[in-house]
């Protein structure tokens, strides 16, 4: 098979995937962010805000690695459709591998696909980059400047 043929196999098939995961990824940080600035909106003045607020980002850290694992997911279907790899198990972990940069294990895609998992491990980059911003953005945003500073002062 010709190498640019594989080159550009590769490309057409993660460029619509990255773009497809980053727009869901998006949309469910937003459904995210919509429910817990309400339920926590309602909480602020709360004797047990610390605790409440604590749960509440644990939550959310469970919804957005799922959300993660969804669009792994995706991935790997894709993986199983192209014939990339043999099984549905192998595609998922090594979906997950590559969107995680972890790539520990012994899991290869079909030679004429590796680009696809290199482009996996951007795609994986760029989501949780989205994820940690908004984790930061939340926190900042939720948790009260006044209860920041009774902290920093209680430390003392």
């Amino acid at each position: 098979m010709d190498d640019t043929l594989i080159f550009n196999g590769s490309w057409a098939w993660s460029l619509p995937l990255i773009v497809l995961s980053v727009v869901l990824h998006v949309l469910g940080l937003g459904f995210i962010n919509a429910n817990v600035i309400r339920i926590l909106g309602g909480v602020k003045s709360h004797r047990n805000f610390l605790t409440i607020f604590s749960i509440v980002i644990g939550a959310t850290v469970l919804l957005a690695t799922i959300l993660h694992g969804l669009e792994a997911t995706i991935w790997a279907l894709a993986y199983r459709l192209l014939g990339a790899v043999g099984e549905d198990r192998s595609a998922l972990l090594y979906s997950l591998e590559a969107i995680t940069t972890y790539g520990h294990n012994d899991l290869y895609l079909a030679a004429h696909w590796r680009l696809m998992g290199a482009l996996e491990a951007l795609n994986g980059m760029l989501l949780f980059g989205l994820t940690t911003a908004f984790l930061y953005g939340l926190i900042q945003r939720v948790w009260p400047v006044e209860l920041r500073e009774w902290h920093r002062q209680e430390r003392r």
